[in-house]
């Protein structure tokens, strides 16, 4: 177990500019679905990442008092679909506090309901993440869920990031390396 020794001095930094620098940090864009009693629901989350590789576990991170976070709780189970280039609607969609509650929310959305977890997979979504819920940690002013992964299934295209605070889409290119820089 790892703990985390204190500051011996406050770090001093203006807070908007921490911000902006954190918008420089690209991550993949996911709608979390949980089918929970019956109900489905989806959130748009950007930071899902791979914690181990055996057992194979990911990690999303939400807002602290999430719906999702307590409903795949209660369900033990979700889905995360990685949302492809062309799905900033659907990210934008199941961002937004104001659409319906429940199953209403994927009206008009294609999807299938997962055989393991009951809940939605989108169609047209780049990867699918079936997953167990491994556990939950309060983690500063967020919630980490960890989710064991039960089934995967991906396909190619562009995926759709989140950058500089907006949207991203487009075809990625391997880094040029040393080499090839400086013979240019």
């Amino acid at each position: 177990m790892s703990t985390l020794t204190p500051l011996r001095r406050p770090v001093r930094q203006d807070p908007a500019e921490r911000r902006r620098a954190l918008y420089h940090l690209a991550s993949p864009v996911s709608v979390l679905t949980v089918d929970h009693a019956g109900q489905a629901h989806g959130t748009t989350a950007s930071t899902v990442t791979l914690v181990s590789r055996e057992p194979l576990l990911i990690g999303v991170a939400l807002r602290p008092g999430s719906s999702f976070a307590r409903l795949a709780a209660a369900e033990g189970r979700f889905v995360v679909n990685v949302l492809d280039g062309q799905q900033g609607d659907l990210a934008r969609w199941f961002a937004d506090s104001s659409r319906p509650d429940g199953s209403a929310q994927f009206d008009g959305i294609p999807w299938t309901a997962d055989s393991y977890a009951g809940a939605p997979r989108l169609a047209g979504a780049l990867a699918h993440y079936t997953c167990r819920l491994h556990s939950s940690h309060r983690a500063g002013d967020g919630e980490v869920l960890l989710g064991y992964v039960v089934r995967a299934t991906a396909v190619s295209g562009p995926p759709l990031f989140s950058y500089a605070g907006g949207l991203v889409a487009g075809a990625l290119h391997p880094a040029r390396t040393t080499k090839e820089t400086s013979a240019s």
